[in-house]
């Protein structure tokens, strides 16, 4: 080949090269780019169904927190004592509730106002490690974290983003703030009194009791208190009675049993929301006593005797899948 032609082949192919750049360098950065987050598809007559089609034999309950005007100029009639009812907590909780800075007791307008509410409760389980699913998370519009699971660090699997996170005294982190978003809610959980006087105490900036607690909880707690909400007691006590039926006072049992954080967490999105996913939930099927339980950190399966003998663990297994299996919640693993 010339010279000559070899450039006349030259000229007519440099489109064709510059093209192709073009094209790979857009696409490039398109991927590069970060994307918008879809919004999760919600379905309200449908969600409705599915929780009719539980026959619980109760209405679904949007009121999550206690408010003020619950004790206030009123004699409350709970005929159980914690964790099922306020019974002898009325005082202790008036002044709770009547401080400055707790100053609403919904969730954000921006949740209250949407037409269809999709949630996805997060457990803390070791499923979640390598699982990818940070950015489906993200997609729902309410994020339900417990306890005091990290998230920074681990987005790729666990999403970024918290909208409520359950905690009670002893799973609290120190300083919240590290782990969730500026306008996270934080709700406690109030399983007995001294978890309501360990939050009065940090309220009110009172000496601390440590008395009560099977973990010491944090004595300097640097979290947002307008941000603080706490959870009405008769969702646990109709996650117990209802949703696992078990018995909420038994006789001559040492050790009752008690709902974990996280089928609570789930009951309370059934109430709220109108689409509901899970992730993280379930303990390793391995019989290795090695095998680590958490996405994060060291705790192995060896010693789950001791930390979940409040907790029928096979119950809420089965209960959990059969909520599966109706269609009523929606597994991302």
């Amino acid at each position: 080949m010339s010279l000559k032609t070899a450039k006349a082949w030259c000229i007519r192919l440099a489109p064709v090269v510059l093209l192709f750049i073009s094209y790979y360098c857009s696409h490039v950065y398109l991927q590069s780019k970060p994307q918008s987050i879809a919004k999760y598809p919600c379905d309200k007559i449908m969600s409705q169904k599915k929780w009719e089609s539980l026959n619980l034999n109760i209405s679904r309950n949007e009121e999550l927190f206690l408010k003020l005007n619950d004790f206030f100029w009123k004699e409350h009639s709970s005929a159980l004592s914690l964790p099922y009812g306020l019974k002898g907590s009325e005082s202790l909780l008036l002044k709770v509730l009547a401080n400055y800075r707790i100053a609403n007791y919904r969730m954000p307008t921006s949740i209250e106002s949407l037409d269809c509410r999709t949630c996805v409760v997060i457990g803390n389980g070791f499923a979640l490690k390598n699982s990818s699913l940070g950015i489906a998370i993200d997609r729902h519009d309410i994020v339900i974290r417990m306890n005091d699971a990290p998230v920074r660090g681990y987005e790729q699997d666990v999403g970024s983003k918290t909208t409520m996170r359950l905690f009670y005294p002893e799973s609290a982190s120190s300083n919240p703030d590290l782990q969730n978003d500026p306008d996270t809610l934080l709700v406690l959980v109030p399983f007995k009194q001294p978890d309501l006087h360990w939050l009065k105490e940090i309220i009110y900036n009172e000496k601390r009791v440590r008395k009560g607690f099977w973990k010491p909880p944090p004595q300097v707690w640097l979290g947002r208190v307008s941000q603080l909400r706490i959870l009405h007691p008769c969702f646990l006590h109709l996650t117990a009675s209802k949703l696992l039926q078990i018995p909420l006072e038994p006789k001559n049992q040492p050790n009752p049993v008690h709902p974990t954080t996280g089928i609570l967490a789930i009951f309370l999105a059934l109430n709220y929301c109108d689409v509901v996913s899970v992730a993280g939930f379930g303990y390793p099927a391995s019989q290795n006593q090695k095998h680590l339980i958490h996405y994060y950190g060291n705790q192995a399966m060896k010693s789950m005797s001791v930390k979940d003998s409040h907790h029928d663990l096979s119950r809420e297994a089965q209960v959990l899948k059969k909520l599966e299996d109706m269609g009523v919640i929606r597994n991302l693993h």
